[in-house]
């Protein structure tokens, strides 16, 4: 019996867990989820607090008949917790709003309706700073979620001053980027630094961003962190790409399209490795998408889908073993799981993915999981390298809880690339 109770007391907690994981689809019927700041699909979705901003939410249901999704925040701590603090006391407004503009897709072959809205509504207004998680459900019933996708809501209180370099140390100067920066506190009541917590993660890849990082000085009002051994990055390659704007017309990169197939089926070149090959400077999108379609007036609810082929041809296989392949870029959520997880077959010696995308530009990445050690971050050296040249994106976040503070408050972001600068 006590042991019928526990189970039952696990499969509760795993269940509440597993409803506010961020960046999850969790109905089968869901699929071209797009959340990002207004007019810009290749940004992280910010909004600062009280400056009017507005974010973009897309997504399409292959159900074919308009239903009733609503959506609600949850206010979340820096690790993606749910924080202490009553919906009332972070949502000004109702706590859930009906999602009212739809569109049946009108020349598909592919039926779905498609969902966008623009957020916050005025009817519900985030209106403390932090990470928000936002909940996407049927008929408003919490129970019935459909995705969740990470809002950043920021009170820029302090000022982040942050440069991209490279290492001293000889063995990653030529294959590493590290982030120096210092973050000024004067506008905070800080009393300890046990009060502040910073994150920095590379393209938008919340998976092996660096957190909890100590100053190494404080001076005065001044925290200055070290880059040198808390923020060193592989600066792997720039991105492969999939060009799927038209499935008339094959794109570079396109082997095939079969058309007699519904949906149709897309086979892209198979990728090499390129760990062997010289740097070439290109522009990528650092595993951004962009939905889009060159035949059709609103890519929305005008584009179709397709089944899309990738494969990996790795040179030596031996060196595979123990190891995963996993496709990472927002196509998959840029993160590790089933939907990232490559196969292995014998027949053709590749590593092959089959996705269900929609038209648009896609830019992903190959990278290799250690089975041996789970915990290690993912790897791009046998399928990329690493060169420091590389551009990549950063991002860094700063969060702060008062001495009465009931949740972490986002009150710096910093955004900077590494052959640009700050953005």
């Amino acid at each position: 019996m006590k042991l019928r109770v526990c189970l039952f007391l696990w499969l509760i907690c795993s269940n509440a867990i597993a409803q506010r994981l961020p960046d999850k689809v969790y109905q089968p019927s869901i699929h071209g989820v797009k959340l990002f700041q207004q007019n810009n699909q290749s940004s992280l979705p910010i909004l600062q607090l009280n400056a009017g901003d507005q974010l973009e939410l897309h997504f399409d249901d292959f159900n074919n008949y308009p239903k009733n999704f609503f959506y609600t925040y949850q206010l979340c701590n820096a690790d993606w917790t749910p924080a202490n603090v009553n919906v009332f006391d972070y949502i000004k407004g109702f706590n859930q709003v009906r999602l009212s503009q739809y569109r049946v897709a009108s020349i598909a072959a592919q039926k779905y309706v498609h969902y966008q809205a623009q957020l916050p509504d005025r009817n519900a207004m985030p209106i403390l700073s932090g990470n928000y998680l936002l909940k996407v459900y049927l008929d408003g019933d919490t129970s019935k979620l459909a995705f969740t996708k990470r809002v950043l809501v920021v009170d820029k209180r302090v000022t982040i001053g942050a440069q991209v370099q490279q290492p001293y140390d000889n063995q990653l100067l030529r294959s590493h980027q590290k982030i120096q920066f210092s973050v000024d506190t004067k506008e905070l009541n800080l009393m300890s630094p046990q009060q502040v917590k910073v994150l920095v993660m590379q393209n938008n890849r919340w998976s092996d961003a660096v957190i909890n990082r100590e100053p190494v000085f404080i001076r005065g009002h001044l925290l200055e962190y070290n880059g040198e051994q808390d923020f060193v990055f592989p600066a792997g390659k720039e991105y492969r790409w999939a060009d799927l704007q038209s499935f008339r017309f094959e794109s570079d990169r396109i082997v095939k399209v079969d058309r007699a197939s519904e949906p149709v089926i897309v086979t892209v070149k198979t990728d090499q490795p390129r760990n062997s090959f010289s740097y070439i400077n290109f522009q990528d999108r650092n595993g951004y998408t962009e939905i889009n379609c060159t035949e059709s007036v609103n890519p929305w609810w005008q584009s179709d889908y397709a089944w899309v082929d990738f494969s990996y041809q790795p040179s030596d296989l031996l060196a595979m073993s123990g190891k995963q392949v996993h496709l990472i870029g927002e196509l998959t959520g840029n993160q590790t799981s089933d939907s990232s997880l490559m196969q292995f077959d014998a027949s053709s010696g590749k590593f092959v993915k089959r996705l269900l995308l929609k038209q648009g530009y896609y830019s992903y990445t190959m990278a290799l999981k250690d089975l041996r050690n789970p915990l290690a971050p993912l790897d791009v050296s046998q399928t990329d390298g690493n060169y420091w040249e590389t551009e990549n994106e950063y991002c860094i976040l700063f969060y702060y809880r008062s001495l009465s503070g009931r949740h972490d408050e986002l009150v710096g972001i910093t955004q900077l690339n590494s052959r640009l600068g700050l953005r």
